[in-house]
């Protein structure tokens, strides 16, 4: 598998829209890269989008699920620490993980997970998060 894009909306630190273009310089020639940054700026963020688009979990919510701590969410409601739900960004009513990737076919394919509030408000209760997988070619 080769990653080409990660586009990420609303989670957690990551405001609005933010796009990571691998087809594009300086991505495109680099042989390696880091992920740097201060605390807070999105670096586990990226690498989490990254996992809910590819597989609908992640590891650092698998782990906190073990924790069995619960979180409260708007209008008083509760969700668990390990709710990959909880990703989505205070304040915002629905978010996103796309990650355009080839795979070993040579076929091009876009992974989406996808999260909302109830009529996309910010005030909504959350909602089921979906999974999309498509061919872009």
């Amino acid at each position: 598998m080769k990653i080409l894009g990660i586009r990420i909306k609303n989670l957690a630190s990551l405001e609005g829209i933010t796009e990571i273009d691998f087809t594009e310089e300086p991505l495109q020639s680099a042989g390696i890269f880091a992920i740097t940054g201060p605390t807070g700026a999105g670096k586990s963020t990226i690498l989490d989008a990254l996992c809910l688009a590819l597989y609908g979990k992640t590891p650092r919510y698998l782990q906190a699920k073990e924790s069995g701590i619960d979180v409260t969410d708007i209008q008083g409601s509760v969700i668990s620490q390990g709710d990959v739900r909880g990703i989505l960004r205070d304040g915002t009513g629905e978010g996103y993980a796309e990650v355009d990737f080839v795979g070993v076919d040579g076929q091009s394919y876009r992974a989406t997970w996808r999260i909302r509030r109830a009529r996309d408000k910010a005030e909504g209760s959350l909602q089921a998060y979906t999974v999309a997988l498509k061919n872009i070619n």
